[in-house]
């Protein structure tokens, strides 16, 4: 069972796994065993999420989503296909705890007087610099 947090569980029955030859660290022994983990979680039809937290999680972490609604993660940091699936779940879970978070909406706000003085103050400086770099007329 992944455990984001008091909330949340995830049952490790929804979890499907596929192993295939990693191309990361491991030498010879990378061409002799499929320690790339695969992590496929079928997140449209997972009972054990809220849907608000789905639609965060859709919206945050498109890359990984397929067609179908499935999250896909993989994982080959290590040499061994363990450390490879626990690293999946880790990323899952890092995910999962960001769309748990509802975001803040935000405030519109109007610029201060100071802040709109110093922006024109820093025009006439620029204009300033750029009437200096012109020619002098002739009158």
């Amino acid at each position: 069972m992944l455990i984001v947090n008091h909330r949340l569980h995830v049952p490790e029955d929804e979890f499907t796994w596929t192993y295939a030859r990693s191309s990361g660290p491991g030498g010879q022994n990378v061409n002799k065993v499929a320690s790339k983990a695969v992590l496929r979680w079928d997140l449209a039809r997972s009972p054990s999420v809220p849907p608000e937290v789905k639609q965060r999680l859709a919206q945050q972490q498109k890359r990984f989503l397929t067609l179908e609604g499935s999250l896909v993660i993989t994982s080959q940091r290590f040499r061994d296909q363990e450390r490879n699936r626990a690293d999946c779940l880790e990323k899952l879970r890092a995910m999962l705890a960001q769309a748990l978070s509802v975001p803040r909406q935000r405030r519109a706000t109007r610029p201060t007087r100071g802040s709109k003085l110093a922006r024109l103050q820093t025009k006439k400086r620029r204009s300033a610099v750029k009437r200096e770099r012109q020619r002098p007329r002739e009158d």
